[in-house]
């Protein structure tokens, strides 16, 4: 009886993969075009992190038997950025990715706000339930957050040596992103909506 427990309960644990797995394939790709490009410069650092997307969506598939939508979507604009400023020899596409890739975050966010299904309600809604009204207000703040990150990048850029957007791009963003997600945890739990069922 318990083996057979065991056995039913295993794939359920394995669906999503053990919990290092999502940090690994998320950031482990950052940390190897940071680590390269101290090493070296940036068009080899635009290589290494293209193979490591590529590794960590194999990793997943290996690991979990699948390949997680958002990392799909990094991984193709890593591949499609990369891929340009490797042919070009050129790493303006490399540095413009995170650009392109949080403005079309902001208006995928928008969209689905004016088909009226704010995508953070589909996201949140079985996990952390809120009242109807505060996933438009959420999928707001992101979509800004995004748009604003994305001007943050292109001043980055534009106007600071290499050096510093890349560690704008590796160790900036994600801090300012935990920051920014920290700071909306209030908001939801003010408008906490309970036990979904």
């Amino acid at each position: 009886m318990t083996e057979q427990s065991d056995a039913g309960a295993r794939p359920a644990r394995q669906a999503g993969g053990p919990k290092w797995l999502k940090p690994a394939v998320d950031y482990g790709p950052l940390l190897v075009f940071l680590v390269v490009y101290m090493a070296s410069d940036i068009l080899t650092a635009t290589a290494a992190v293209v193979a490591a997307s590529l590794a960590g969506l194999l990793l997943s598939w290996v690991v979990a038997r699948r390949i997680p939508m958002m990392g799909l979507m990094m991984a193709g604009a890593i591949g499609l950025f990369g891929g340009l400023t490797l042919i070009l020899q050129d790493d303006t596409f490399i540095k413009m990715k995170p650009t392109i890739v949080q403005t079309l975050f902001a208006l995928v966010l928008w969209g689905s706000m004016m088909i009226g299904r704010p995508l953070l309600r589909v996201l949140l809604k079985d996990g952390f339930p809120m009242v109807p009204g505060a996933y438009r207000a959420l999928t707001h703040r992101f979509a800004i957050f995004f748009l604003v990150m994305a001007g943050l990048n292109e001043a980055v850029w534009r106007t600071q040596p290499t050096d510093l957007w890349v560690t704008f791009d590796t160790v900036g963003q994600i801090a300012i992103s935990l920051v920014f997600i920290g700071s909306q945890i209030p908001f939801m739990m003010r408008h906490h909506a309970g036990d979904p069922d």
